[in-house]
């Protein structure tokens, strides 16, 4: 077991499905989900609390099943707003972002509503992409600044105003973020580089804010883990 335990690495692979749900879908450790969301909204969301609506749940098809987490979050002026939250590997992506909101904001209708009760609350997707989207234009978007990140909401095609500002998208292509130590700039910045490199690490590195990432290093050993833990890990792995 010490064997298979150093050949793991030191850390928990926060890019498998067995990390992010150990990560970011217990109750215990909300906190960090709490702050990696505010990392991506970038103060136009302040989340300050989140409650797990459904931790995991199958597409519709054999295919289709992802790690999924519907998230309640309630913002610092006690609004109320819905995120559901993927880790993706999977082909038509953009197709099953659309299908996944669509089903959320479908359920959030009663039924018999008549007339224009259709007052809805605001819904955002967020995705941590293993892959990289529009890969034939990821070089043309360099000047960004942001080629990793994308932000996504439903706007005017000629104005480029926003025509509905309760639905947006936010994703982050880990293959493409390739900041430096040096380079990291915004919070984001921290937490992309986290994810990306977590499971190469033997400790927390000091341009890492220790008030944020302390708490994964001190769960995220896998020393820690229990042997049932491992052996779901150690699949987890084989299966990425």
């Amino acid at each position: 077991m010490a064997s298979l335990k150093k050949h793991l690495g030191k850390y928990v692979d926060p890019r498998t499905d067995f990390g992010w749900k150990f990560y970011f879908g217990r109750e215990e450790n909300k906190i960090l989900l709490i702050e990696f969301l505010n990392s991506l909204f970038e103060g136009e969301k302040v989340v300050k609390d989140l409650r797990y609506k459904t931790v995991e749940h199958d597409g519709d098809h054999e295919d289709m099943r992802r790690l999924v987490f519907d998230l309640l979050c309630i913002s610092d002026d006690g609004k109320h707003f819905i995120v559901e939250m993927q880790q993706l590997f999977q082909e038509f992506f953009k197709d099953r972002a659309i299908y996944y909101t669509s089903r959320l904001i479908n359920k959030q209708l009663t039924r018999g509503k008549k007339g224009s009760s259709y007052c809805l609350p605001e819904v955002y997707f967020i995705g941590s992409l293993e892959f990289r989207m529009d890969e034939k234009k990821s070089f043309e978007h360099r000047d960004t600044g942001h080629p990793y990140f994308y932000d996504v909401a439903l706007c005017d095609k000629n104005t480029h105003e926003i025509f509905y500002d309760k639905l947006g998208y936010k994703m982050v292509s880990l293959p493409l973020f390739n900041k430096t130590p040096e380079e990291l700039i915004t919070v984001m910045d921290q937490w992309l580089y986290l994810l990306k490199h977590l499971s190469t690490m033997d400790k927390l590195p000091s341009f890492l804010d220790k008030r944020i990432f302390g708490l994964i290093f001190e769960i995220g050993e896998i020393g820690k883990l229990t042997e049932e833990d491992l052996m779901s890990y150690e699949a987890s792995l084989k299966h990425k």
